[in-house]
C-alpha cells in the first residue's frame, strides 16, 4: 500500500506512576476519522518511564496494519530517547556512550521494531494544560493504576 494510503491516526499517550517506582499505568487514545479507542494497563512494580513506553508500544502494537501516526507525547524521556538516542544505542549494542547498558533497552527495542511498522510523526505536547488528548491518556494512565488495587 502507497504511503498516501495509509490510515492516518492520531495517538495520545501517558504513563503514571505512584511513587517511582511503585505501581504503575499507561494510556493511549487513538482517533481515525470519527472512530476512537482507549487503552490502559497497568503494573504493580514498574516506573514512570516504563510506563510512558510502555504506553506508545501498546498504542502502536493496537494498529492491525501499516499506518501514518502523529503519536503526541508529554514525556521528554520518549521523545529525546526516540530523536536523539536510538539510533546511538543501536550503533552501540544497546550501551550508551558511557558503555553502561540502556535503561528499559527490551522497552526501546520493543518500541524501535513498532515504530518500523508505521509512518510516525511525533509531537510533544505539554502535559496537564488542558490538550484534550493528552488529558485523556492521563485519565487511562491513572484508571490503569487503579485497576491494579480491585
Amino acid at each position: 500500500m502507497a504511503a498516501s494510503e495509509q490510515e492516518r491516526v492520531e495517538i495520545w499517550t501517558d504513563g503514571a506512576c505512584k511513587g517511582n517506582p511503585g505501581p504503575g499505568g499507561w494510556g493511549a487514545l487513538l482517533v481515525a476519522g470519527s472512530r476512537e479507542k482507549e487503552l490502559w494497563g497497568g503494573e504493580r512494580a514498574t516506573t514512570n518511564n516504563r510506563m510512558e513506553l510502555t504506553a506508545v508500544i501498546e498504542a502502536l502494537r493496537a494498529l492491525k496494519r501499516p499506518c501514518q501516526v502523529t503519536l503526541h507525547v508529554d514525556s521528554t524521556y520518549v521523545m529525546q530517547g526516540m530523536k536523539s538516542w536510538i539510533a546511538g544505542w543501536k550503533r552501540n549494542g544497546w550501551r550508551t556512550s558511557a558503555k553502561q547498558p540502556v535503561k528499559n533497552a527490551d522497552l526501546w527495542q520493543d518500541l524501535d521494531e513498532q515504530v518500523a511498522r508505521h509512518q510516525v510523526e511525533w509531537v510533544w505536547v505539554k502535559g496537564h494544560v488542558g490538550d484534550p488528548g493528552n488529558e485523556r491518556a492521563d485519565r487511562l494512565a491513572n484508571r490503569g493504576v487503579a485497576e491494579l488495587s480491585r
